[in-house]
Order: C-alpha cells, then structure tokens, then sequence
C-alpha cells in the first residue's frame, strides 16, 4: 500500500512516526531504497521538507522505491555534505537535499567544504521563499518608502555568510543604510527580539510568514514589505513570487524607488545567491556521473507529483502550493547560481570580511 500523508503526519515522522514504507512495484526503482540525505539536524525547516516530499516521491517514481531521509548535521551542513561526496552512489539512490546554508560555502570557498556542488547533477528543487516586514514604528507603511524610515533600521540574523546573505545583499542592492545584529541561534529568536522591538526589519522563511507573520499583519503589527523574487524563463529574479503575489519582488522595489532596473555588482551577486537561497531554496542533488535516464524519471516524477491533488492540497500548508521543479532548465539555473564570476565572489568576499568581520 502507498503512503498517504498529511502535515501532521510529516511532525509524526519526526518523532518516528513515519508511515509504512510502499510496497516495490515493476519499475525502474522497484524494490530499491533512495537514502535523501539531510546536512541538518531533525525538525528543522530542510529535514520536514524532505519528509513532506518523501510519500510522494514513493508514490510517483517508477518502482515505488522506499525513501529513507537521514539526517547527518555538522559544521553548519559541511559534514553531511563532505559525506556525500565521499560515500553517495551514483544511481539515484542517494540524493543530497540541502539549502544554501550549503551552497554559499561552497560559493564562497570557505574552508572545510570538500563537496563539488557545482558540478552535482539536480534530481528536484521545491522553492522556499522569504519575506521582509517591517515595524510599523519606523513609520514605513509600503516597500516604496523604506528609504523613509523615521528610526534607524534593525536587523536580526544568525550568520553573514548563511541563510541571512540573500537579505543583508537586498539591503546592498536597495542601498539601504540598516544595522545588522547577528549571532542569533535561529530565526524564532529573531521573531521575537522584532516582537519585543529589539529589531525593526526581519526576513522569515515562507512557513514562518504564513503562520506566524501574517497574523501580525492582520493584527497591524508589522508591516510586509517585498520577497525575494521568482525566476523569469531566462533564470532572473524578476518575477513576483507566487507564494506571496501581492507583495512586489526586491527587482520590482528597486525599480520602484530608482526608476530604473537593478544591475551592477551589487545586484548580480543578490541574483545569485538569492536564486539559490529562495526559487531553488530546497535542492535534491545527485553525483555528476548520475545517468541522464535517472535525471529524466524524477523529471516525470515531479510533474506526477505536481498534478497529484494531495500534494496541492497539502502543499498549501508548507509553501501556500508552491511546485516542485525540475529538469535541464532548472538545472541550469542552479549551476549558474552556484558559478559566479570572479568579480561576484571577490565582491561577496570582501564585502563579508569587511563589514560582517567573516574569515575565510
């Protein structure tokens, strides 16, 4: 019998709750096991993500293969992803789903990282996007007027060189003149030092805006300012993104405040590590030699997945129904984000060691 799933069933898996494992069917993965490797501790937002997916990619992929998510945390994801690269067959069987938490080291060339994640083959991407918002004291009522603010702007965050890159680069790219206090232990932490006002600008992954931010909205607590974006057909953060529609993109507020579009280096190193950070922020990766025959079953998988009514459903209630993607076109995307020119990591380099005291 196939797994069936519901949100509480994904927290039940968490505590080793997890439904029982579909039954092998002819197919090219039948009576295999797919280990999904995540460089993270359990019940964060990667590890109930790759369990959110994982009945479905039973479900769909040829064979009704058993996913086995395992959680290898350490060194901030290094660990898990130096073990990849070491010990991941090459077959399908063993994917790597991480966030940019892994990519930026490697973008970066931070010490440590043995991991070829540019040359990895990608198996699936599901979008994870982030939202800014603002104190409603700093007198900003939209993202047009954010240069507006009548208090200096505040923001909370856990490490430069991490997840808060993408955000603390849109501040560069708006040309935003904000204090970042960093060294949190999570971004739950940083919601609450913006409720209690110890900061007054914060980014929150979608889950956390959803169920949590959007409530202070309503309730004229905070006020929403942009997202990160979602990709155009050539790869470029210039769309609204979907998981948010009504609020603009940072390309759109930049625009909005310049009357122009966003370039130079500024806006081509935000492009890059933002694209991996949000419209391909949960990856699955497979080793570079991957047959292209694998490639192109979770490439059908994914649209299976994406047509399957409980995955709509339930989706809605992880990303508000973001899709699943895959294929050369995302591919492509990810390499390029992930192979920035020279002049970019310079710039990322410098800018990090210099303002945010980063050592490489």
């Amino acid at each position: 019998m196939m797994k069936t799933l519901t949100f509480a069933a994904a927290t039940a898996a968490l505590l080793g709750l997890a439904p029982a494992p579909a039954g092998a069917q002819d197919g090219h993965f039948a009576g295999k096991t797919i280990d999904v490797i995540v460089p993270f501790g359990p019940g964060g937002a990667t590890f109930v993500s790759a369990k959110f997916l994982e009945p479905f990619l039973e479900k769909h992929l040829p064979g009704n293969p058993e996913i086995n998510v395992i959680d290898r945390p350490g060194g901030g994801s290094i660990l898990g992803a130096n073990w990849f690269e070491q010990n991941a067959k090459s077959d399908g069987t063993t994917i790597l789903f991480t966030t940019s938490s892994t990519a930026n080291p490697y973008v970066l060339g931070q010490k440590g990282v043995e991991y070829k994640l540019g040359d990895y083959r990608v198996a699936y991407s599901h979008p994870f996007s982030a939202v800014a918002y603002v104190s409603p004291s700093t007198g900003v009522t939209s993202a047009a007027d954010i240069k507006n603010a009548s208090q200096p702007l505040i923001y909370g965050g856990i490490a430069a060189a991490a997840s808060d890159l993408p955000g603390l680069l849109s501040f560069e790219v708006l040309g935003l003149d904000v204090k970042s206090v960093l060294g949190f232990n999570g971004r739950g932490p940083v919601r609450l030092a913006f409720e209690q006002g110890e900061v007054n600008i914060d980014y929150q992954f979608t889950p956390v805006y959803l169920t949590q931010v959007v409530a202070s909205v309503e309730a004229g607590t905070a006020v929403p300012l942009w997202t990160g974006g979602s990709t155009d057909a050539d790869g470029k953060l210039t769309q609204r993104d979907p998981i948010a529609p009504e609020l603009p993109s940072v390309y759109e507020v930049y625009e909005q405040i310049n009357g122009k579009a966003p370039s130079g280096i500024e806006w081509e190193a935000f492009q890059g590590i933002a694209s991996v950070t949000y419209a391909y922020g949960l990856t699955g990766y497979m080793k570079p030699d991957t047959p292209q025959e694998v490639l192109d079953i979770f490439a059908k998988a994914v649209a299976d997945i994406n047509s399957d009514p409980e995955f709509q459903e339930e989706s809605k209630k992880v990303t508000n129904g973001a899709r699943l993607s895959a294929g050369p076109a995302t591919e492509a995307a990810i390499k390029a984000a992930l192979s920035p020119s020279a002049e970019v990591k310079t710039y990322l380099r410098t800018l990090l060691s210099e303002k945010f005291k980063v050592k490489f």
